[in-house]
């Protein structure tokens, strides 16, 4: 093998590893897990939707809207999340505090204040059973 596509392999291989922890710090988003997920037997029609929403620092979610049906309480388990609900307040809560959103609401901003340390949010869903997406990005 010739040096200079010794060379040229290495140097591209240094460019990729640089380039893919540069470009993933440009957008940060949440991650959302299902936590629990039931019909609600004593509420025909109704199930109730639990998701753990973690925040890296500085990370956020795409402003969206909820299920038309969506009843949400929303718990901060740690760090500090900045939220507007509709045309509400934008506020800061911090781990132990907590919202709700009405039905069909818009949240066009829900992101970890840090830019250092991780948030984590605790959604509680009740919704119509047969509403499948709990969100849909805002165009």
């Amino acid at each position: 093998m010739k040096i200079s596509t010794v060379i040229t392999a290495t140097s591209v291989a240094i460019a990729l590893s640089m380039a893919g922890p540069v470009a993933a710090h440009d957008i940060k988003a949440d991650t959302v897990t299902k936590n629990f997920e039931a019909a609600m037997p004593n509420i025909p029609g109704k199930s109730l939707i639990v998701l753990e929403v973690d925040y890296e620092p500085g990370a956020a979610s795409a402003p969206h809207t909820h299920a038309k049906s969506a009843f949400i309480y929303a718990y901060v388990i740690s760090g500090a999340i900045e939220s507007k609900v509709n045309d509400g307040e934008t506020r800061i809560y911090r781990a132990g505090e907590s919202w709700f959103e009405p039905p069909n609401a818009s949240h066009p901003i829900s992101r970890n204040v840090s830019k250092t340390e991780p948030a984590k949010l605790l959604a509680v869903f009740v919704i119509d059973t047969d509403d499948k997406a709990l969100t849909t990005p805002v165009k």
